[in-house]
C-alpha cells in the first residue's frame, strides 16, 4: 500500500518538471538524432505521464489474468494509437488543458467504476468497461498529439508519418514497462490481507488524485489569456521549427 502512495506521488511531483509541452531538451535531441529519439521521447513521456499512467493502473486494478489484462490493455493501446497517429497526420488539435482535463475525468471514472459506483450509488448499470476503455484511449492519444505536433516533423509526409510512428512505438515500450511495475505491486500486494480492506480506499484516492488534476488542467484554461494558446499555434510551430534549424546550422559550423 505505501508503495502505491509512494508511486502517485512520484507522478504528481513530475507535473511541475514536465508539465505542458515538449522540454527544450527534448527539442534539442531531435536536432541531433533521428527516428531513434522519436522512440525514446515517446517512452520517456509515457513513463512520466502521469494522468495516463494512473488510468491504466485503474483499468488493471482488479484484473487478475493475463487474458483479461492483454484484452483490456490491448484496446486501451488501440484507441490511443489511433488518434495519436491521424490527429498529428492531419493537423487536427484542440486545447490541450481541455484534452488533459478529459483524461482526468477518465481517472474519475475507472476509480469510480472500481468500487461499483454505478451500480451502489446510481443504481444503475456500468456501462461496457471495454467500449469505455476505447473510448478514453481514443481521447488519451489526442492528449498525446498535442504534445508531438509541438515539434516539427518534416516537410514530407514519408518522414512525417514515420517519426510518428516511431514516437507511437516509444508510447507503446513506455506503457509495456510500467505496466510490469503496476502488475508487480498489485501481484504482491493482492496476497496480502490488506488488498480487500483497503481496495477501496485506494479507488477512492485514485478519484481524489483524479480530481486534483481536473482542477489543475482547469485552473490552466481558465487562466489563459493569450488567444493563440487555446489550440495549437501554427505560428509558434512555425518558429519553433526555424529556431530548430538555426541551431542545427549553428551546431554544424561550431563542429567545422
Amino acid at each position: 500500500m505505501k508503495i502505491f502512495f509512494l508511486l502517485v506521488a512520484s507522478l504528481l511531483f513530475s507535473t511541475l518538471m514536465y508539465a505542458h509541452g515538449i522540454s527544450e531538451a527534448d527539442k534539442q535531441a531531435m536536432i541531433d538524432g533521428g527516428n531513434l529519439r522519436y522512440i525514446w521521447l515517446g517512452a520517456t513521456h509515457m513513463l512520466t505521464g502521469y494522468d495516463h499512467l494512473l488510468f491504466l493502473f485503474g483499468v488493471v486494478f482488479f484484473l487478475t489474468t493475463p487474458k483479461d489484462v492483454i484484452k483490456f490493455v490491448s484496446i486501451f493501446t488501440i484507441g490511443h494509437s489511433i488518434t495519436l497517429i491521424f490527429a498529428t497526420f492531419m493537423g487536427i488539435n484542440a486545447n490541450y488543458y481541455l484534452i488533459d482535463a478529459v483524461i482526468a475525468i477518465s481517472v474519475i471514472y475507472k476509480a469510480f467504476d472500481n468500487n461499483k459506483g454505478f451500480v451502489n450509488y446510481l443504481g444503475v448499470k456500468s456501462p461496457n468497461l471495454l467500449v469505455m476503455v476505447l473510448l478514453f484511449g481514443l481521447i488519451h492519444g489526442f492528449g498525446l498529439s498535442t504534445r508531438l505536433q509541438q515539434l516539427p516533423l518534416g516537410e514530407q509526409n514519408e518522414d512525417m508519418l514515420l517519426r510518428i510512428i516511431s514516437f507511437n512505438v516509444g508510447v507503446e515500450l513506455g506503457q509495456i514497462i510500467a505496466l510490469i511495475f503496476m502488475l508487480a505491486i498489485l501481484t504482491q500486494w493482492r496476497k496480502r490481507d490488506s488488498f480487500l480492506r483497503l481496495s477501496k480506499v485506494t479507488n477512492h484516492f485514485l478519484m481524489f488524485v483524479g480530481f486534483m488534476l481536473l482542477l489543475m488542467q482547469l485552473h490552466g484554461y481558465l487562466h489563459t489569456t493569450n488567444e493563440e494558446e487555446f489550440g495549437f499555434n501554427k505560428d509558434a510551430h512555425k518558429h519553433i521549427h526555424m529556431d530548430m534549424q538555426a541551431k542545427q546550422k549553428e551546431y554544424i559550423y561550431d563542429s567545422l
